[in-house]
C-alpha cells in the first residue's frame, strides 16, 4: 500500500513540498497533447478555469483506488487514512494563504463560499437602513448574493465606480464610508476581465477603520499570485481550486470570532454537535460549517495542486503570468481594429487581456480561433454591470496560467489575423 501510493498516508498529508526552480511544466498537463483541427492545443482560458496538471490528477485516482473512506466517522483504516488526507490538506492550504486551518472551510466553490457570508452573517448583522458597498467589476458571484441580502433586509447596494484606467477610486471609498451607513465592502483581489490588482490590504483598514466588515473575493488571485491573508487582514476571503490547477472545490476564510458567532448555513450531518428533538448544538470550527459528507477528493487534489504551486513558487508563477501579460499587450495591438481593456501595463494586472474587434462579435471570435485550436473565452464574463461600464456587450479574453508560454499568444495574434480575413476585414 504505501509503496503503490507514495509513502504513508500521514506523511503525504503532512509532507512540506520543497521549493523548485521555474521550469518548463508542460509536459505535467496531459491535455497540452492534444491536436484539434490538425493543430496543437492552445489554451488561454484559464481565467475561467484552469487545466490539471497529471500530479493532481495521480493524486486522486491513488485516493479513489486505495484510500477511500468517509472522513471523520470511521474508526477503520480506511476512515483514518481519508480523514489524514483530508485534514492535512486542509493544513497544507491555509499555510499556503497564511491562516487558520480551523478557520478555513470547505465548500463547492468560491459562489457558494460568499453566499455562506451573506446568509450566515449578512442577515443577522445588515438590515434597513444599512449600505453593502462592492465595485462595478464584481463577477456576479460577488453581486447576487449581496442584492438578494439587500432585497430581504431592506438594506442598500452601492457600487463604486471603475474609473478610466480599470481601477478602483480610493478616494471615492473614504467618501462613502465617511457616510457612516457602510456595515459590509466586498471587493475582487484581482478583476476576472480586467485584470486589474486591487489594493485589498489598504481596502481592508480603510474599511475596518470605518467599522465595516470586509470581504475578498479571491478567486483570480490565490492561483497566480502570493497570497497573505494574515496581511491582507480581511473578515473574509474565499477563492475557488478549480481556477489553481485544482479541482471543483472552494474555501472560505474567516476571522474566528465571525465565524464563531455566526449561524450554520447548512444543516444536516457532521456539523453538530448535540441533536435533541427540538433543538441542536453545532460542531466546532470549521466542521460547523461542513454539514453532509465533503468533496474528500477534490479536497485532497486542490491539496496536490497547492503543492504543485508551491514547489514552482508563487513569486516565479506571478512574474511568469505578469511577463505573459506585458507580451500579450504588446503584440495584440499589431491585430487592426483590436481594442484593450483595463491597466495599461501588466504590472497592474493579473494574467487577463480582455478585448474587442471592431466588425466581429466576440462570440465570432472564439469560434473561429477555435478553427486553429486556440482557446479564448467570449462573452460578458458574469460581469454584466462592468461589460455597461465599459460600453460593450461582451469581450474576448485571453488568460493564462504556468502552461502558457511566448509562443502561445504568438499563435492567438496569428489566429486572430485569420479571422479578420473570413470578415474580409
Amino acid at each position: 500500500m504505501a509503496s503503490v501510493a507514495g509513502g504513508t498516508p500521514k506523511a503525504r498529508a503532512r509532507r512540506a513540498p520543497a521549493v523548485q526552480p521555474f521550469a518548463d511544466v508542460r509536459a505535467d498537463f496531459p491535455v497540452l497533447q492534444r491536436e484539434i483541427n490538425g493543430h496543437s492545443l492552445v489554451y488561454l482560458d484559464s481565467a475561467a478555469s484552469a487545466q490539471k496538471p497529471r500530479q493532481v490528477i495521480e493524486t486522486m485516482e491513488r485516493f479513489y483506488s486505495y484510500s477511500y473512506g468517509t472522513v471523520h466517522r470511521g474508526v477503520y483504516e480506511l476512515g483514518r487514512e481519508a480523514t489524514e488526507q483530508f485534514e492535512g490538506a486542509r493544513e497544507r492550504i491555509a499555510s499556503f494563504v497564511g491562516w487558520d486551518p480551523a478557520c478555513s472551510i470547505f465548500t463547492r466553490n468560491a459562489t457558494e463560499a460568499i453566499n455562506l457570508v451573506a446568509y450566515a452573517w449578512g442577515r443577522d448583522n445588515i438590515g434597513a437602513g444599512d449600505e453593502v458597498l462592492i465595485t462595478e467589476m464584481e463577477h456576479h458571484s460577488n453581486i447576487v448574493p449581496w442584492q438578494l441580502l439587500c432585497e430581504e433586509t431592506g438594506a442598500r447596494l452601492r457600487y463604486l465606480s471603475v474609473i478610466d484606467s480599470g481601477e478602483l477610486s480610493l478616494d471615492e471609498l473614504d467618501e462613502v464610508l465617511a457616510e457612516g451607513r457602510v456595515k459590509l465592502v466586498a471587493v475582487a483581489h484581482v478583476s476576472n476581465v480586467l485584470g486589474t490588482i486591487n489594493p485589498v490590504g489598504e481596502i481592508v483598514k480603510r474599511a475596518r477603520a470605518a467599522g465595516a466588515v470586509t470581504l475578498v473575493d479571491g478567486a483570480q488571485a490565490v492561483p497566480q499570485m502570493p497570497v497573505d491573508l494574515g496581511a491582507i487582514d480581511a473578515d473574509f476571503y474565499a477563492w475557488t481550486g478549480h481556477k489553481a490547477l485544482g479541482p471543483a472545490t472552494g474555501l472560505l476564510h474567516g476571522r474566528r470570532e465571525l465565524l464563531q458567532e455566526m449561524r450554520p448555513f447548512l444543516g444536516g450531518g457532521h456539523m453538530i454537535s448535540r441533536v435533541e428533538r427540538d433543538h441542536s448544538t453545532w460542531n466546532e470550527l470549521p466542521w460547523k460549517f461542513e454539514a453532509g459528507t465533503n468533496a474528500i477528493a477534490e479536497a485532497i487534489g486542490l491539496g496536490a495542486a497547492i503543492d504543485y504551486l508551491a514547489r514552482i513558487g508563487m513569486d516565479r508563477v506571478r512574474e511568469h503570468e505578469r511577463e505573459l501579460a506585458a507580451y500579450a499587450l504588446e503584440r495584440l495591438p499589431e491585430v487592426e481594429g483590436l481594442t484593450l481593456y483595463g491597466p495599461d501595463g501588466a504590472d497592474g494586472r493579473g494574467g487577463v487581456v480582455p478585448f474587442t474587434i471592431e466588425g466581429m462579435h466576440p462570440h465570432d471570435i472564439a469560434e473561429l480561433c477555435d478553427r486553429e485550436a486556440v482557446c479564448v473565452r467570449a462573452g460578458h464574463h458574469c460581469a454584466q454591470p462592468l461589460m455597461r461600464c465599459l460600453g460593450v456587450g461582451a469581450t474576448a479574453r485571453a488568460s493564462f496560467h504556468v502552461y502558457n508560454v511566448r509562443e502561445d499568444v504568438d499563435r492567438l495574434v496569428h489566429a486572430l489575423g485569420a479571422a479578420r480575413e473570413v470578415f474580409e476585414l
